[in-house]
């Protein structure tokens, strides 16, 4: 057995964190650059924080998801307010746009040369200005995750940046940021958590440490997802579904994702959608088509005896099966009205150029076995 597991420096997990951020900021300096995507009242409460301890801040909005073009503006509006650190506060699309900007004012050249697919790919070399990610949902990990995914809409196309130097220095998850959240982001986010956990465990690349982080985040959303969609005040709740996110996103950072972010990645780059919701809807569909395909071509396969632990833990009984917990898994989709994917604009014509790029994703390529043309297009046809 041989295996690596990189993390961040330091994790502070804990409902009232936020309150520390200024103590916690100081080793970086004293000039922040802070991107939020999160309600105003909580960015003017970070900024609060900073400036009654003699911070310099310059805040930006994230209003979208990171395209290539954001970035660009961002890097030279930081390269003018010259940041000791840059703060990335929201969902995963503002601490994604954090990671890249921060990775950018220390790395030279195009941001293209260092995008898988689309550009050269080349490696970052140079670390990072000191970042701190600070969620406000409960659902993408990228609090502590090494990539960055960046939308291209010239190529239709979402692709990610990697590096361990995309690690920030510090993740400061705070469920109390989560309270506020509405039922369908609850869905959304938590979904996108569960596959973030599900697929890292049957994914062809696990280790022993990541194994455990599922195990347990699995767990966990199967006892909170519910109390958290229901009542959103529910700290308790609240506090598992941040523990979740955050072991997921330990998770993918340490083993491989599968079909359903390989199709994810595509299918956001030709319609607006949420990633969460997108994730929600193709987890039951791929895990249906893996153990299908699973099932016929490698009936002794060990990762079905994973599945079937998946459904044992989304049950709570030892007796119940990997289809019981894809039942699980529909169930509270059709709770939550987690929509077919033709609601955002996905037609069958699509079809062909998100499975020619799926098959070449580096998150297909830790799917437990190789789908079909035919099996990824059954796929993409159940979630119209």
């Amino acid at each position: 057995m041989q295996f690596e597991f990189l993390s961040i420096t330091r994790i502070i997990f804990g409902s009232g964190k936020l309150n520390s951020i200024a103590e916690i900021a100081k080793e970086f300096g004293n000039k922040a650059f802070i991107l939020y995507g999160c309600p105003k009242t909580i960015s003017d409460r970070l900024n609060n924080l900073l400036n009654i301890h003699g911070y310099s801040c310059l805040s930006i909005k994230i209003a979208q998801e990171p395209t290539i073009d954001l970035i660009r503006y961002l890097v030279e509006a930081a390269k003018q307010f010259s940041p000791d650190l840059v703060i990335g506060i929201g969902g995963g699309s503002a601490l994604d746009s954090a990671k890249a900007a921060a990775i950018f004012l220390s790395n030279p050249g195009e941001i293209t040369d260092y995008l898988e697919i689309i550009g050269k790919g080349k490696p970052i070399l140079s670390p990072s200005v000191p970042i701190i990610t600070i969620p406000t949902t409960s659902g993408t990990g990228a609090e502590v995750t090494k990539n960055a995914v960046i939308a291209s809409p010239h190529h239709s196309l979402k692709i990610s940046l990697r590096s361990p130097n995309l690690f920030p220095k510090v993740a400061l998850i705070d469920p109390e940021l989560t309270i506020i959240l509405p039922p369908e982001i609850t869905a959304f986010t938590g979904m996108d958590a569960l596959t973030q956990l599900i697929e890292p465990f049957t994914c062809n690349l696990p280790n022993p440490i990541t194994d455990a982080l599922c195990y347990e985040g699995i767990q966990r959303i199967r006892q909170s997802i519910y109390q958290a969609f229901d009542n959103g005040k529910d700290i308790q709740a609240r506090e598992n579904m941040s523990l979740a996110s955050l072991f997921s996103g330990l998770a993918l950072a340490n083993a491989k994702l599968g079909a359903v972010h390989g199709l994810a990645g595509p299918i956001g780059g030709e319609i607006s959608a949420p990633h969460g919701a997108i994730c929600a809807c193709l987890l039951p569909l791929v895990m249906e088509e893996n153990l299908k395909a699973l099932q016929a071509r490698t009936p002794d396969h060990p990762t079905l005896d994973r599945f079937g632990t998946i459904g044992k833990i989304l049950c709570n009984h030892s007796s119940a099966t990997a289809q019981d917990g894809l039942d699980w898994i529909r169930k509270f989709n059709l709770q939550a009205k987690i929509p077919q994917l033709s609601a955002f604009g996905l037609t069958e014509e699509m079809s062909n150029i998100i499975i020619e790029k799926a098959i070449h994703s580096s998150s297909m390529k830790g799917n437990p076995i190789t789908l079909t043309d035919i099996e990824l297009r059954n796929i993409l046809q159940k979630s119209l």
